[in-house]
């Protein structure tokens, strides 16, 4: 595929879903077994409205069905995926419908709150729209009024989703067959937020009220090792605190602790919701501000805004008598920006952390953790 999009400032190649390859395999299968006729190549139309040209790798044909596999190539997206073969298998049944099901490499979704139901192939809703709609218009190109069973498999797909987040989502036994747009953009930040949405999905299904969120590891290490909560009920975010929270507050979540470090934290004090570096890096200004708030003399405010780290700032602010003044100034700001994004539906209490431990904490954490840990 020789498509590309610009982001930042690299020319980046797309690459094709595992829908995708899917929904190739199926329609060059499906023309194999009706017409008796090998083909080398298909050509698909996404949903993106980008048209690829597939090669179609290991074909076999009987007078009773069809196989070929598509290789999934991910362009400069770093997917554990790419490479890997999907297949498809075709035969003819009895009625006139089309039955897609997942064969080996397919996972199996386990738990409610995907958009498979339980014990269904882990073939999302617009793959399976994709693949029926290309099998059927082969069908009538070919004048065949019978239906078809599709057979989506991947030999590699167990072995590979040991790599993927499937386990969380409670998708066993091999990958899931994904894609709204039929193309991967390389770094998608879509796709990362939708497996964020995912995961709060599957623990809403299972009844919990109470979560806890952490940017990312070193929260989840934190939350476990210090405060002794279940990383298992824990939902990383990574950047994207502000999309996190809206899906929080759309699946009705009752309560959410939100553990992080104060390099990430503290930027939200400014109303920052995506705290990746691209976008916003308030960090120096929130700790400078709060402490000239709280007193500090002009010349350690100088000091900190030619800080090079978090860490570094808060070692002057610690200095003075009112360090603890500037942490429940910021603590109480954080809060002011995540009540207004959740419109006050949720209860969200924070803890901040550092290299030396709990920093600061919001005035109901420590209850909620106690909640959390009953839970």
């Amino acid at each position: 595929m020789e498509s590309y999009i610009v982001k930042g400032q690299e020319r980046l190649r797309l690459g094709y879903t595992t829908g995708s390859c899917a929904t190739a395999a199926a329609k060059a299968a499906t023309w194999m077994l009706l017409t008796q006729e090998v083909i080398d190549e298909v050509v698909l139309n996404t949903p993106k409205g980008i048209k690829l040209n597939l090669e179609v790798c290991e074909s076999a044909i009987t007078k009773v069905e069809a196989l070929c596999a598509i290789e999934k190539d991910g362009g400069d997206d770093p997917d554990v995926t790419h490479g890997m073969k999907i297949y498809a298998k075709v035969s003819r049944n009895s009625g006139d419908k089309i039955h897609i099901e997942g064969g080996e490499g397919i996972g199996r979704v386990t738990q409610p709150g995907l958009w498979c139901k339980v014990g269904e192939a882990a073939i999302n809703p617009v793959p399976r729209q994709m693949i029926e709609q290309e099998v059927v218009e082969i069908c009538k190109a070919v004048g065949y009024m019978g239906g078809i069973d599709v057979l989506i498999y991947a030999p590699a797909g167990k072995e590979i989703a040991r790599k993927t987040f499937n386990a969380r989502l409670g998708i066993e036994g091999g990958i899931s067959i994904l894609g709204t747009s039929g193309i991967v953009e390389p770094m998608s930040e879509q796709a990362l937020v939708e497996t964020i949405k995912a995961e709060l999905r599957v623990l809403k299904a299972r009844g919990i009220a109470q979560i806890l969120i952490c940017p990312g590891n070193y929260g989840r290490d934190f939350a476990n090792t210090i405060v002794g909560l279940d990383l298992e009920k824990g939902v990383k975010y990574s950047n994207y605190l502000g999309e996190t929270l809206d899906e929080i507050t759309y699946l009705g979540f009752a309560q959410v602790l939100l553990v992080g470090h104060v390099g990430k934290l503290v930027k939200v004090a400014a109303g920052v919701m995506n705290t990746h570096s691209k976008y916003a890096d308030a960090r120096l200004e929130v700790l400078a501000t709060h402490a000239a708030l709280c007193g500090y003399p002009q010349e350690v405010i100088q000091s900190i805004m030619e800080s090079v780290t978090t860490e570094g700032a808060l070692e002057l602010l610690k200095q003075n008598a009112n360090y603890e003044c500037v942490i429940r100034s910021i603590i109480k700001k954080i809060k002011v920006h995540i009540d207004f994004r959740v419109r006050q539906k949720v209860q969200v209490e924070i803890m901040i952390f550092g290299e030396k431990g709990l920093i600061g904490e919001s005035e109901g954490a420590k209850g909620l953790v106690q909640i959390l840990r009953r839970g």
